[in-house]
């Protein structure tokens, strides 16, 4: 893929991010849990995408997170050891804000949002 195409998928992570926000601030719960989900699988996506060219299509965080530690000098084998609740909750909101019956409360998702920067800020340099 292009640089281009791999811009596209980085500027679609942020517009994740952006729109869970404003659906918490709107008290969407539900979708902004997905939201939140999209923006860490693509923004993981973009990652892997710049270093290898392309990205598996799959939507488990951890598999990705884990791709991606193989081929960078960063230890994300950490990162998923210590987050590894959040990162496990994310993919389960991936498929329970799509298809299940599961409402989300505000606190979940207000720790879901502060996770995502967490996110960011660990694979911002990667």
């Amino acid at each position: 893929m292009s640089s281009e195409e791999a811009e596209i998928i980085r500027e679609r992570a942020y517009s994740f991010l952006r729109n869970a926000r404003r659906l918490f601030e709107e008290g969407d719960y539900d979708i902004a849990a997905f939201c939140i989900e999209q923006f860490c699988q693509l923004f993981v996506k973009y990652k892997l995408l710049v270093r290898t060219g392309t990205y598996p299509r799959t939507h488990s965080l951890v598999r990705l997170l884990r791709l991606l530690d193989e081929v960078t000098e960063i230890n994300l084998l950490s990162f998923i050891d210590r987050e590894i609740m959040f990162l496990t909750r994310l993919e389960d909101a991936y498929i329970a804000a799509r298809y299940l019956p599961r409402r989300y409360e505000r606190r979940e998702v207000e720790e879901l949002i502060s996770f995502a920067e967490r996110f960011r800020e660990e694979l911002e340099s990667v």
